[in-house]
């Protein structure tokens, strides 16, 4: 499996992106894309992510779309200000009562999007760079049999006071990587398995359950290489990708939704409960109870075919 690992790697990984702007434009044709940033309270970073894609609107991108979850802060009034159509997750297929997490915005914005190629940018990017959609584009564009492209990068860790050069993306490395090694090692050789910062065939996405939550990028990833094969997917370096960094706690309920979504795609049955985890109140340890969604919504395919 090493050895099938590294020639996948070989062939569908780019360290830098080759393809120019003129090029991209080409080899697009007559298809359009779409650019959705799923956000819930980054009224402090959506606008710069909105104004990074921007410049490419009317040639390679077709529509930036903000997928409101439901912020409580300024978000869809700073995003719509920077340019970007913003629609929030009760506006779009109102039979299917909101449920919390990115899953459910990128799934619903399926159906508030129209391009046959869709890239998806986390909202929280801090210093967004203007050539991460042609590069996510580039591999689907250039590339025959290509359905998904993620991007990978170096991710520093920004601390209160300073910030490290590397060690952010823990959730990958504790737990993703040694997941994906033990149950799905064809998978072995993604950089950055559960990155933000990824684009699809509208094709390929409608065909696919979304799942709950933060685990809707592994879902996605597990998907397409059992239904269509690991050379299917390819991955492109963006650089590096800085972001609003979790706490511990926080860490632990993303980490127990992606570690469900990974067990249920790989037909493990599992008890999806609470989790609990501890706080000091008072200088005493004490429970706290976590409710984790682990579900998965329905291809949206299944979705418009049921409305007619």
């Amino acid at each position: 499996m090493l050895a099938e690992t590294s020639a996948w790697f070989a062939r569908r990984t780019w360290q830098a992106a080759p393809w120019t702007a003129g090029e991209l434009l080409r080899l697009k044709g007559s298809r359009t894309v779409s650019v959705v940033l799923p956000a819930l309270d980054e009224e402090a970073t959506v606008a710069r992510v909105v104004a990074s894609v921007r410049p490419l609107l009317g040639s390679i991108v077709d529509e930036i779309v903000v997928m409101d979850s439901g912020s409580s802060d300024r978000t869809a009034a700073v995003a719509a200000a920077a340019g970007a159509r913003v629609v929030g997750r009760a506006e779009v297929l109102p039979d299917w009562e909101p449920r919390p997490g990115k899953g459910e915005v990128l799934w619903r914005s399926l159906a508030a999007t129209s391009g046959d190629l869709v890239v998806f940018l986390d909202s929280d990017l801090v210093d967004p760079d203007p050539d991460f959609v042609p590069a996510l584009l580039g591999p689907l564009l250039a590339e025959e049999g290509v359905r998904l492209v993620k991007g990978f990068y170096r991710r520093p860790l920004r601390l209160e006071s300073a910030e490290n050069g590397t060690g952010g993306g823990r959730v990958t490395e504790l737990l993703a990587r040694p997941l994906l090694a033990a149950l799905r090692p064809a998978l072995s050789g993604l950089v950055q398995p559960l990155g933000g910062e990824y684009a699809a065939t509208r094709e390929t996405l409608e065909a696919l359950p979304f799942a709950a939550g933060y685990g809707v990028e592994i879902g996605l990833l597990l998907d397409v290489e059992a239904r269509h094969g690991v050379d299917t997917l390819a991955q492109v370096n963006l650089g590096v990708r800085k972001h609003r960094n979790r706490s511990l706690l926080q860490l632990g309920v993303m980490s127990r939704q992606i570690l469900g979504t990974t067990l249920g795609r790989c037909g493990i049955d599992q008890n999806v409960e609470a989790l609990t985890q501890f706080v000091q109140v008072g200088g005493e340890w004490v429970p706290d109870a976590t409710e984790v969604l682990v579900a998965d919504r329905p291809p949206m395919r299944e979705v418009s075919a049921a409305r007619g």
